[in-house]
């Protein structure tokens, strides 16, 4: 069952977003220690109004345990979702990097991170959680789903291809080459 995210899921799903996230939590949060990461993203996820929110979340959940989460919001909204993240690493760990870039833009709703857990990835859950992203933009009046991949992760672009998804172009972010994928809402 795909739901809307509670802050009461906080230790399933934090692990989750930084899976996706790989070595890109550690470059936006300036931190190297990966409890300290845990910690902050922890922080936000149980917040409200900001990049990492529940409320920009839906879970895949099964038998009470959640195996999969995808992080969505409006690219337009990115920069204002980003402030108190960005307000916070900077009074709590003297992070000023303030200039990371952006990795989505107006008019596409931005599926930041999707992420399953290890132990169940292959059984269509990803599929699942992308499908019900879309069907979330499309509740929300958006036309365009976008999200950025590495360009060497052959699998996950296959996996976006065959859903639809295109590649709009390549994109720098925090130091790596991306794809822009886009989906167009019908």
């Amino acid at each position: 069952m795909i739901r809307p995210a509670k802050p009461a899921d906080t230790e399933e799903v934090v692990p989750l977003i930084i899976q996706a996230m790989d070595k890109l939590a550690k470059k936006l949060t300036n931190v190297e220690d990966d409890e300290i990461i845990n910690q902050i993203f922890k922080h936000f996820f149980q917040q409200k109004d900001n990049q990492y929110s529940y409320q920009n979340t839906l879970v895949f959940e099964d038998e009470g345990k959640i195996l999969g989460s995808l992080n969505a919001y409006d690219g337009g909204k990115l920069l204002k979702l980003r402030q108190p993240f960005l307000a916070y690493l900077a009074e709590h760990y003297q992070a000023n990097n303030t200039d990371q870039g952006t990795e989505t833009q107006s008019g596409e709703f931005y599926l930041d991170t999707i992420s399953v857990n290890p132990n169940v990835q292959g059984k269509g859950i990803g599929k699942q959680l992308i499908k019900a992203g879309i069907n979330w933009a499309e509740q929300l009046g958006h036309h365009t789903v976008g999200l950025l991949v590495e360009q060497n992760n052959d699998r996950a672009i296959k996996l976006y291809q065959n859903m639809g998804f295109v590649i709009q172009n390549e994109k720098q972010f925090m130091g790596g080459l991306y794809h822009h994928m886009i989906f167009k809402i019908k």
